[in-house]
């Protein structure tokens, strides 16, 4: 290692395989270009989103947010970084960013779109993805930033961003005339935040489908109306029409789902992949094809819709009140150095980690 580099630490994942992982250590040369940034990532939030990154990892580009060699992926995660180096006249060294970032100690990025309130990578790699994957939110212009709940802000803000678009995305389309809204994987902080947003507004039912070991915190949190473990999918009404966002991923439930539901099936669509062991397409199901919902895309249309201020306003305020409703619940946990992160993965990976409790990764052996 020469003295114009440093050390980077990054967990890497196979991508045929996800439960094949790979520490890698590359050099960084520490000699930035013009408008480069070097970041040192403090802390990263580790849930079943991230597996739901692999599972659509080549379908939506994930896996191009952080190049990696072929057949290995470096899967994202939010979380908070600060400017270790920079080479931008308008980016301070020293400065907290929030963002998507792998599973690593440092990340160089070529940084354009600056404003007060942000700026972007526009690495020649990123171009065809979606802007908001390579913004980077600063902390000086964050309204609600505090200190000290930036391991909650890592853990909630992105997933909660996700479950709070697809909750307008059905009011946009009328709940498809629906009257509930079932949400698989339920114990999931997705599926969490979606059954809170579907609480406030009022307009669903909120059902939970869960495992028989989860009905118990499902039902504590308050915000589904009814909860139905899988072996009880046969129990759920179908009289009348439902729209689904699937968390879980699983063929088998999916399916079971839709043909319980049958033509009263409105709408579904397929967010997660908790249930990784049965992932896959599933065809000629009855009622509305299953599809993927992709979050950028509905936070581009609702922006230019609403104007960008109305939308982070209203997208803000929701957020304030399921921080609160956190509160009541949510633990959180750390875990350190290369070996304890590859540990926290295969845990969620094999989805026993415990609901209650958010995962907190931080490649540096010893914390930040």
């Amino acid at each position: 290692m020469s003295d114009t580099e440093i050390e980077s630490v990054n967990l890497e994942v196979q991508k045929e395989r996800w439960n094949q992982t790979r520490v890698v250590k590359v050099a960084v040369d520490t000699r930035l270009a013009e408008n480069e940034v070097l970041l040192r990532i403090d802390r990263l939030a580790l849930t079943t989103n991230n597996i739901s990154y692999a599972s659509a990892g080549d379908s939506l580009g994930y896996w191009r947010f952080f190049p990696a060699e072929d057949g290995w992926g470096r899967l994202p995660a939010m979380g908070w970084a600060q400017v270790a180096m920079s080479a931008h006249p308008d980016i301070a060294e020293g400065e907290r960013v929030w963002g998507f970032f792998p599973l690593g100690t440092h990340l160089k990025v070529l940084a354009g779109k600056v404003s007060s309130q942000s700026f972007a990578d526009v690495s020649p790699h990123r171009e065809g993805l979606a802007p908001v994957y390579a913004q980077f939110d600063r902390a000086t212009a964050y309204p609600i930033y505090e200190e000290a709940r930036e391991d909650q802000d890592s853990l909630l803000r992105g997933l909660f961003m996700t479950s709070w678009l697809v909750e307008d995305f059905l009011e946009v389309n009328q709940f498809f005339g629906a009257g509930s809204c079932l949400i698989t994987s339920a114990s999931s902080k997705t599926s969490i935040a979606l059954a809170h947003c579907v609480k406030q507004r009022g307009t669903l039912a909120s059902v939970a489908i869960t495992s028989a070991g989860n009905v118990e915190f499902c039902e504590s949190l308050g915000c589904y109306d009814q909860v139905v473990t899988y072996d009880a999918i046969a129990s759920l009404d179908n009289a009348g029409p439902v729209v689904m966002v699937d968390m879980a991923g699983s063929k088998k439930v999916l399916s079971e789902i839709h043909h319980h539901i049958g033509d009263n099936m409105k709408y579904s669509c397929r967010i997660g992949a908790t249930h990784v062991e049965d992932f896959g397409p599933v065809d000629n199901l009855p009622g509305a094809t299953p599809e993927f919902f992709f979050a950028p895309g509905h936070l581009q249309t609702r922006s230019k819709e609403l104007g960008g201020a109305e939308f982070m306003m209203l997208l803000g305020g929701a957020y304030v009140g399921f921080r609160q409703f956190c509160d009541s619940w949510l633990n959180v946990a750390r875990s350190y150095g290369a070996d304890s992160v590859e540990a926290a993965y295969q845990q969620v990976l094999a989805g026993k980690a415990n609901p209650a409790t958010g995962q907190i990764i931080s490649l540096w052996e010893g914390g930040e």
